[in-house]
């Protein structure tokens, strides 16, 4: 009797499948839920990734023209002032392994909301070739990675020649600024000026980069205003550096060729291009 009393015991109370009150913990089966947490996986290719693993595709004009080989140097580009909205054209001319790039400064920035203050991270981050090219680049984002990588990009789309000069005779290759060139940036002002060939650079840490990354071996400079600020002491030497292209000296008198544009050129490949892209979709 023992033996068949039990089983009914186990059933509960009088019989019952479930007990009152302090039995009602089977509901935890529900933790099951929890399998959502694959979908961090996401993470892994990063934005873009499926496109990084088909290659470059080139979404302007301009992309698909270098793409084909039909533009062959940033000279061309610069020539005709065609604006680069692509990374990849500058991967394509310079390679990565030339093409250096340095995190100047990363700062938090924050904004007043209703819910409190939200904090950013904000990168400066130049690059350059030391031949020439140089860029600078500013990104916010929320994690320092990301505006890291989006300064990086946003760089390399700013990239500007160099236009480099000799200080007195005209031996060897250019090592100086061609003339006293200005930059302005808030209430920070940079002046370049040559300097005769074994001098250095001669100028704060902030510009001494920059100028290296363009290939400049000897300048002085001279700067005035609020040059603890970085950003704007950064970008008032970039304005410098980017005006040594705006004067223009006796060497520049030639008279000018005029050429078509490459979209003018090219137009029955790009108008060619676009009917396969329509066909395609």
């Amino acid at each position: 009797m023992a033996d068949s009393a039990a089983p009914a015991d186990r059933r509960g109370r009088d019989g019952f499948k479930s007990g009152f009150g302090g039995d009602r913990g089977g509901r935890g089966g529900r933790g099951g839920r929890g399998g959502r947490g694959g979908r961090g996986g996401r993470g892994g290719m990063g934005r873009g990734g499926k496109e990084e693993s088909k290659g470059w595709q080139p979404v302007t004009k301009l992309g698909r023209l270098v793409k084909e080989g039909k533009i062959n140097s940033l000279e061309e580009i610069y020539l005709f002032s065609l604006p680069i909205k692509e990374a990849e054209i500058v991967d394509r001319f310079i390679d990565p392994s030339v093409l250096k790039d340095e995190v100047l400064k990363i700062k938090p920035v924050q904004k007043q909301t209703q819910a409190g203050q939200r904090t950013r991270f904000k990168a400066i981050v130049a690059v350059g070739d030391h031949n020439g090219h140089v860029g600078l680049g500013v990104k916010v984002s929320k994690e320092v990675a990301t505006a890291i990588r989006g300064a990086i990009i946003l760089a390399k789309l700013s990239i500007m020649p160099v236009r480099r000069g000799y200080w007195g005779n005209k031996i060897g290759a250019p090592h100086t600024v061609p003339c006293k060139v200005t930059g302005k940036c808030g209430s920070v002002t940079v002046r370049l000026i040559p300097a005769p060939r074994g001098t250095g650079l001669v100028c704060a840490p902030v510009p001494k980069k920059l100028l290296t990354m363009a290939g400049i071996q000897d300048c002085w400079t001279c700067s005035r205003g609020s040059t603890g600020t970085l950003g704007n002491f950064a970008k008032a030497t970039y304005a410098a550096i980017a005006n040594t292209f705006s004067y223009l000296t006796p060497d520049l008198w030639k008279e000018t060729v005029f050429q078509k544009t490459p979209y003018q050129e090219y137009s029955d490949f790009l108008q060619n291009f676009e009917k396969k892209s329509t066909i395609k979709a």
